[in-house]
């Protein structure tokens, strides 16, 4: 049972990044029908965002959070007003060609600022566990889930309780309809694309302290994005959620009681079983739902 409780806190802390990271995704698919390849270099961005302000310029690791949001935020503003919008295109085939070519952009000018050799971003809590009984755990990992699901909870009031969110969730449903009753589609396509990056840029700098930052950690994070759209359903956004900490707890219990070698390789069999047997999704019942 020690173990049991174990696994489940360490999934828990796992699954509230990944659903940051799937959320970003889907919520840029679901209203722009972009599929952002680069959303794991954003990722990655983050994370040497929190290491350059942490370990090269001295300060603040709460600080890095704020610069890594304010980073990935800039960014996709960028992306989508320079590389989407400004270009007028059509076909997804154009779209995906263009991020594409953004993901390997950005992967090879961390390489080449960075070096390929793994960076390691000190914590700033005490490296003595927090334990409860049996169970322990970091307190920079209890940090990261606290921080992420604090996130997760201003996200979806923003999306659901905001004017922001209705514009959104509107240009989602119709983007036609939304035009007719005022709102600014084209800005809303870049706070969406904006907003998405910077739920990425802030889950990778969360999880900086925790693991490596290495220049090809962004491959894993796109395929893991992916993993937790396609569980949670196109477009879903609580589903992008669940998906995540179930993507987690997947990995986290196959670990612990199967191998740790196969902990990536069990989570993408379950995505396996999920497009053969429920292709749109796990939560998705007749259409995405913003």
């Amino acid at each position: 049972m020690d173990q049991l409780l174990q696994h489940t806190l360490n999934a828990l802390v796992l699954g509230s990044t990944y659903a940051l990271l799937g959320i970003g995704l889907t919520l840029i698919f679901g209203i722009m029908r972009v599929v952002n390849f680069a959303h794991g270099e954003l990722y990655a961005l983050g994370a040497y965002v929190a290491y350059g302000v942490v370990a090269m310029f001295g300060m603040n690791f709460f600080a890095s959070l704020l610069v890594a949001a304010v980073v990935g935020f800039l960014f996709g503003t960028a992306i989508e007003y320079f590389l989407l919008r400004r270009r007028d295109l059509k076909a997804i085939d154009e779209v995906m060609l263009i991020m594409i070519g953004v993901m390997i952009i950005m992967q090879n000018a961390e390489l080449l600022m960075w070096g390929g050799v793994a960076k390691s971003v000190p914590s700033p809590f005490s490296q003595e566990p927090i334990v409860w009984g049996a169970i322990s755990v970091s307190p920079i990992r209890l940090f990261v889930l606290v921080t992420a699901v604090a996130l997760l909870v201003i996200f979806y009031l923003l999306i659901e309780r905001s004017r922001l969110g209705l514009a959104m969730r509107a240009t989602f449903q119709d983007k036609d309809a939304a035009k007719i009753v005022g709102v600014n589609v084209s800005h809303i396509y870049t706070l969406t694309f904006a907003l998405g990056s910077c739920l990425a840029s802030v889950a990778g700098a969360l999880l900086a302290p925790v693991f490596v930052v290495t220049p090809t950690m962004g491959d894993l994070a796109s395929l893991k994005a992916f993993a937790i759209v396609i569980l949670g359903g196109l477009g879903n956004l609580p589903g992008a959620a669940l998906g995540g900490f179930i993507l987690a707890i997947v990995e986290e219990f196959g670990a612990g009681y199967i191998s740790t070698a196969y902990r990536d390789a069990l989570g993408f069999l379950v995505i396996l079983a999920v497009m053969i047997f429920r292709p749109q999704g796990l939560f998705t019942i007749r259409e995405r739902v913003g």
